[in-house]
């Protein structure tokens, strides 16, 4: 049990490495990485590869080619709380060092809530959508971290399950 968790934190720590600088990147090239919708999300990819290789080194160089439904969730859990953490983290210092960051993300929010059809209005409704007009100016660093967390832990809970059901092997018999 050791190995696993070893093998998920150490991919884990270079999956939230690469996250931040990925989120760096295309702040800088101007789209900004929190207002991407989840489903075109970066980290998709990202997790698909590092829990892919997460697995099948467990799989392959630890358990004799053989890796458990549960073992697969486990590692992809422990794989994923670590991703989470360090890029949360890194992003909250990173928003204390750029406070732009922030102040980007609450523009292009209140221009994106404010450019809705009268349809779309009309369907959330007109007091939801003045109260998250009145609310998105009262963001701060730890509503977009702790928002980057909890999108982290979706977006993964898919593709580990996906993936322990892929990459799983039973002992024959």
């Amino acid at each position: 049990m050791k190995l696993v968790v070893k093998v998920a934190l150490r991919y884990g720590s270079l999956a939230g490495i690469t996250g931040w600088v990925l989120l760096l990147i295309l702040y800088y090239i101007g789209r900004h990485p929190v207002l991407i919708p989840v489903y075109m999300d970066f980290r998709i990819v990202l997790f698909v590869v590092f829990i892919f290789f997460t697995l099948r080194e467990i799989r392959d160089f630890y358990q004799n080619g053989v890796l458990y439904f549960s073992q697969g969730v486990f590692s992809s859990f422990v794989f994923t709380i670590c991703y989470a953490t360090l890029a949360s983290f890194l992003l909250f210092i990173f928003m204390h060092l750029e406070p732009d960051f922030l102040n980007d993300y609450i523009r292009f929010s209140v221009e994106t809530v404010k450019s809705l059809p009268t349809e779309t209005i009309e369907k959330i409704g007109k007091d939801a959508y003045d109260r998250n007009l009145e609310l998105l100016p009262q963001t701060d660093i730890w509503d977009l971290t702790l928002l980057y967390f909890f999108q982290s832990l979706l977006i993964s809970l898919f593709i580990s399950i996906i993936l322990s059901v892929i990459l799983r092997r039973q002992p024959k018999t």
